[in-house]
């Protein structure tokens, strides 16, 4: 099996999870990036507000999403760039839950997405002082990119998982958990709704 995966990173408009207004996206075959993609998003209607801290963070502010497609109408499009890809992430469990809890407030169902967190992929490969992506990256040979740019987050993250592959001579996203004493994460069970009596 090749080293297959999609990396993806999140911007949020404030602290809810379902926030999201931007996402970028990066597909890996083979050991190399072969699409890429990023796109602003209104984020769902109640988690919408932009915080100053998340403005001071990423720079996107209320005004550059008006024109952009809600949740909902990306959505397929964002799926659809993922298809049954494993995801990765810095700092994965952000990510998934962002995915997870917009579709929740939009009553979409969200894929069963299993991911893999170059944060726990860069502690196991590399020796540094700080394990934030900057660092992580420049590790992997990746320095210099616009950190909190979407899109550069998810190459970053990209860049961090193909190198330590790499350097644990592991074929695809599996043997690289397992070399590395790591998991692939899996989706939770789906919640069962309480029956009303």
């Amino acid at each position: 099996m090749p080293l297959d995966f999609t990396a993806i990173d999140f911007e949020t408009a404030n602290s809810s999870p379902a926030s999201a207004c931007s996402v970028g996206l990066v597909r890996v075959r083979d050991g190399r990036v072969v699409a890429t993609a990023s796109w602003l998003i209104q984020p769902p209607a109640g988690h919408d507000e932009f915080q100053e801290w998340n403005v001071r963070i990423h720079g996107i502010r209320p005004e550059d999403v008006l024109g952009a497609d809600s949740w909902v109408a990306q959505f397929d499009r964002l799926c659809g760039f993922a298809g049954a890809d494993v995801l990765v992430a810095h700092n994965a469990g952000f990510d998934v839950n962002v995915l997870r809890r917009a579709s929740e407030v939009t009553d979409l169902v969200c894929p069963p997405y299993r991911s893999l967190c170059s944060l726990q992929v860069a502690r196991k490969t590399y020796d540094l002082d700080s394990y934030r992506l900057p660092k992580a990256a420049a590790a992997a040979g990746f320095a210099e990119f616009s950190h909190h740019d979407a899109l550069a987050d998810a190459r970053a993250c990209a860049q961090i998982v193909i190198d330590a592959a790499r350097l644990a001579g592991a074929a695809d996203v599996f043997s690289l958990a397992q070399a590395l004493g790591l998991q692939i994460k899996e989706p939770a069970p789906a919640l069962l709704e309480r029956a009303v009596a």
